[in-house]
């Protein structure tokens, strides 16, 4: 769990600066990543460190991990539950407006400045995130009888009954998870099938037509290597989200899987460190944004930065000028 922090936060943290200093980035699909590395670095820094804050306060107690009150119920968490399946939520529902920004960049080249602005993406993250951690929280206001409780089968706190007692009225609740995500990952599916399906019809016209392609319907070898980017990080996440899928079913049939918990939800947790994975694999902007920020320049950029800091000159750092580019209407 401990190397898993660290992995996440190494990832996102790497993620964020990149996206947030690199110019290619300060795009509609660069704020979109943005959210999705924020989401993952949630996970990584309150999430997991309860879970081991819980299971190393069992061992210390000498009960064994998660001790004898683990199924108990504890402030926490109310907290990091919610904040787990809203991150989640916002994940796979910003890899979904992720393949929406693809499919009109290959679709309508010649439309996408005018359809994907900037400003209509900030509202659609900042409405991702609001309706994504009401989800959350909706099972809690439902139904009086569903709580967060600590498990120590999955180590995490989960969405539970009260023992002996399983309410008919909770269930469709609780299948609310798997049926929003599932309808999302059906559409993302849908939109990269079509968006992939139009890069195969540009490859076979491009090569019966030559290197010249009209003007109009032009695909730069960026945009082709983005969807291909997105549809790595929307298979990604749905074979880490089946395993919750199933377990949330089979734990409306009645079925008690301890063991098979676990695995589902650190599978879950641990696609939060994949994404740098998949960028630094399939993507030349990323590694090269990793690259210039680590080179000599940037690093020297970086001490003058800090030194004219200390000699009184307060400048906006990059994140802020990065959001000040989200709000002005003549950069949308």
């Amino acid at each position: 769990m401990v190397l898993l922090i660290v992995a996440i936060t190494l990832g996102n943290v790497l993620s964020l600066l990149v996206f947030l200093r690199a110019p290619q980035f300060r795009t509609s699909q660069g704020y979109l990543k943005t959210s999705l590395a924020l989401a993952d670095l949630t996970v990584g820094l309150v999430v997991v460190p309860y879970s081991v804050y819980r299971e190393a306060s069992g061992l210390a107690a000498s009960q064994g991990p998660a001790g004898a009150s683990g199924s108990a119920q504890s402030l926490p968490c109310f907290i990091t539950g919610p904040i787990f399946a809203g991150c989640t939520f916002v994940s796979i529902s910003t890899i979904f407006l992720l393949s929406v920004e693809r499919s009109v960049a290959v679709l309508k080249p010649l439309h996408k400045k005018a359809v994907v602005t900037k400003r209509r993406t900030v509202w659609l993250i900042l409405l991702s995130w609001s309706m994504s951690f009401s989800l959350a929280v909706v099972p809690l206001f439902s139904s009086p009888d569903i709580t967060l409780r600590y498990s120590p089968c999955s180590k995490m706190c989960n969405y539970a009954f009260p023992e002996a007692r399983l309410p008919s009225s909770g269930w469709n609740v609780m299948l609310l998870f798997p049926a929003f995500d599932f309808s999302l990952l059906g559409g993302t599916f849908a939109i990269n099938f079509i968006t992939f399906a139009a890069i195969r019809h540009y490859g076979k016209a491009r090569r019966q037509l030559g290197s010249e392609v009209q003007g109009g319907n032009r695909l730069s070898f960026s945009d082709i290597t983005a969807a291909k980017t997105i549809g790595i990080l929307t298979f990604a996440f749905s074979a880490s989200f089946s395993p919750i899928a199933v377990f949330v079913v089979g734990s409306v049939l009645g079925y008690q899987w301890c063991q098979f918990s676990f695995y589902a939800f650190w599978i879950l947790t641990s696609n939060s460190c994949w994404n740098v994975a998949i960028y630094s694999a399939w993507d030349p902007k990323f590694r090269h944004g990793v690259k210039d920020l680590f080179s000599k320049r940037m690093l020297k950029a970086a001490s003058q930065r800090a030194s004219s800091v200390a000699e009184g000159d307060f400048s906006s750092p990059a994140c802020v000028a990065v959001l000040k580019g989200m709000f002005r209407p003549e950069n949308a």
